[in-house]
């Protein structure tokens, strides 16, 4: 029989306070002499630059209707109104839409966000390809529910509110168009 010494065990918990930079994941190790790290902020930073060019490739067309809807405006006109559209958009929501879909959907290391960027990329840069015309954003929030879904790490709430606000956009815009329509008929 075992003696009472060699029964005996110490469990020992450590736990050290540092920045958030060095208590995130990071990826060890060297490909052809390149830490993965390395490898993996190029890739990041490359696949963000093709989620940029997706964006453009994907909005230059809805642009270009936008023009084409203010035609009794001169061109340079025209174009004036469309970039003040969309500064005043970006303005208003960009860093809300952003933080959510950088902080509020899912925590995701820098592995999960080059994937997410990844796909975004050839999903909105196929379906130009298709001249479907869908957005750059959606297909990125989508990108990231999956992640947060597999992982286990999604905020519902957050999910379930983007969801609802996609669900409300079409039958909304609808019934605004109809009213304006009717209205303008009335002049």
């Amino acid at each position: 029989m075992p003696s009472e010494q060699a029964l005996k065990f110490h469990q020992i918990i450590d736990a050290n306070i540092d920045t958030e930079t060095n208590c995130q994941l990071h990826y060890a190790g060297n490909f052809l002499g390149i830490k993965l790290q390395k490898l993996l902020d190029i890739g990041h930073y490359i696949s963000a630059g093709m989620v940029s060019f997706a964006r453009g490739l994907n909005d230059t067309p809805k642009i270009v209707a936008l023009l084409l809807a203010i035609q009794g405006l001169s061109i340079k006109l025209g174009m004036i109104a469309v970039a003040i559209g969309i500064a005043i958009g970006g303005l208003l929501n960009a860093r809300r839409i952003a933080e959510t879909m950088g902080k509020k959907i899912t925590p995701m290391s820098h592995g999960q966000g080059f994937a997410a960027n990844l796909v975004t990329g050839f999903m909105v840069i196929f379906a130009s390809r298709l001249g479907v015309p869908v957005s750059t954003t959606h297909v990125s929030v989508g990108s990231l529910f999956g992640i947060g879904l597999i992982t286990g790490k999604a905020d519902k709430k957050v999910i379930s509110q983007i969801l609802l606000s996609w669900l409300l956009t079409l039958p909304v815009a609808a019934m605004l168009s109809a009213m304006a329509y009717w209205f303008f008929n009335l002049i």
